[in-house]
């Protein structure tokens, strides 16, 4: 297993731990800080959003690989707004 898949591995359970435990949805910021969007759910191996929290009204997905840290408040990802996928 890669390093990179480990780190994907880990972020996961933490998410998935969070989510269970809290109930809450974390804030999503991109690299900037700026607000992405909120977390619905782990959808595999990427975070679904919620579609109150997007422009469009529809769900938005972030690849797990585009994750770079988190905490109790929000997921960090590595990218900025205007390059995610």
């Amino acid at each position: 297993m890669t390093q990179n898949n480990e780190i994907s591995d880990r972020i996961a359970s933490d998410l998935k731990a969070r989510l269970e435990q809290e109930g809450e949805h974390l804030q999503v910021k991109d690299v900037n800080g700026e607000h992405v969007g909120t977390v619905d759910h782990l959808e595999g191996d990427q975070l679904k959003l919620t579609r109150t929290d997007s422009p469009d009204g529809e769900h938005h997905y972030v690849p797990l690989s585009q994750v770079e840290s988190m905490d109790e408040v929000a997921v960090y990802l590595n990218v900025a707004h205007s390059d995610l996928k």
